[in-house]
């Protein structure tokens, strides 16, 4: 249920499931040092998110007395899960025969961040990861003349400031999405009157806003592509991916028509370059 409630508020604010937590990198078991697999990734994460934890440690209620530490009070743990096998030994009552199945069981158990815990020694604290900027992606960005303003967790291109937000650099797993989300972005930004001229929706989950998305979706994947990026995991825009479906379901020909309308804005912002960015770029 937390993981679906999740992803059903990142419909309505567009951030990824896992934004700001993924930086901490994969939650662990800060005694026996093991990384957390498969599901309790997200629900570690989730937690992380929603309480801003600055570690990704985590230790059992037991295992923090063992270590001489002591659970706050009135800490709330983050229920994880494991699976274990059970054996199981069935007969065949028209033959006789036995035979021998297994079955998975699945248990609960709880966690606690390092950050709810006191008595313990840190050994090592977060530091984010430099953001490595890549070159060829940054004079797309800077060679387009549009206005971008960085930071926060939002990604957006203001119509009637002609303006692009996009969220702080290192909120981002990696480069390559920061710059999937900049050119996802920065194609809105060429639909403007004063550009190609493209008609939007005026609200979220319109006919016209759904094929705006796909249309600056495409634009995007069009310029990694051509930058040689290919890399990049769609983070901040997963609340359009049903916008985008209901429109290619509606209307079959709506991929043709957005793939045309991608090309068109591709070209413009590919126009913009100097021929020796341009060069640089391919």
């Amino acid at each position: 249920r937390q993981i679906v409630a999740a992803m059903e508020a990142g419909k309505t604010n567009g951030a990824a499931l896992w934004s700001g937590a993924g930086r901490l990198g994969m939650p662990y078991n800060f005694k026996t040092k093991q990384q957390y697999s498969g599901v309790n990734v997200l629900l570690l994460w989730i937690a992380a998110r929603q309480a801003g934890y600055s570690t990704a440690a985590y230790l059992t209620y037991k295992q923090a007395q063992e270590l001489g530490g002591q659970v706050k009070k009135n800490a709330c743990g983050t229920m994880g899960v494991f699976y274990s096998t059970v054996a199981r030994e069935t007969i065949n009552e028209a033959t006789g025969e036995t035979k021998q199945t297994s079955a998975s069981l699945m248990k609960l158990f709880w966690l606690f961040n390092l950050d709810q815990i006191e008595g313990i020694e840190r050994t090592a604290t977060y530091v984010p990861t430099p953001f490595e900027a890549i070159e060829q992606a940054e004079r797309v960005l800077q060679g387009s003349g549009a206005v971008i303003h960085i930071g926060g967790t939002r990604a957006f291109y203001h119509r009637q400031d002609d303006a692009i937000t996009l969220p702080d650099r290192e909120r981002f797993a990696k480069p390559e999405n920061f710059y999937a989300v900049g050119l996802h972005e920065l194609t809105h930004w060429t639909g403007a009157e004063s550009r190609l001229d493209r008609v939007k929706g005026k609200r979220f989950g319109d006919e016209a806003y759904a094929f705006e998305e796909l249309v600056a979706e495409l634009g995007s994947a069009f310029l990694m592509a051509d930058l040689g990026l290919h890399e990049a995991t769609l983070e901040f825009h997963a609340n359009y991916v049903e916008s985008w479906i209901s429109a290619l379901n509606d209307d079959k020909r709506c991929i043709f028509s957005a793939a045309k309308q991608a090309g068109h804005a591709y070209q413009y912002i590919k126009d913009l370059q100097t021929p020796d960015e341009c060069k640089q770029a391919a």
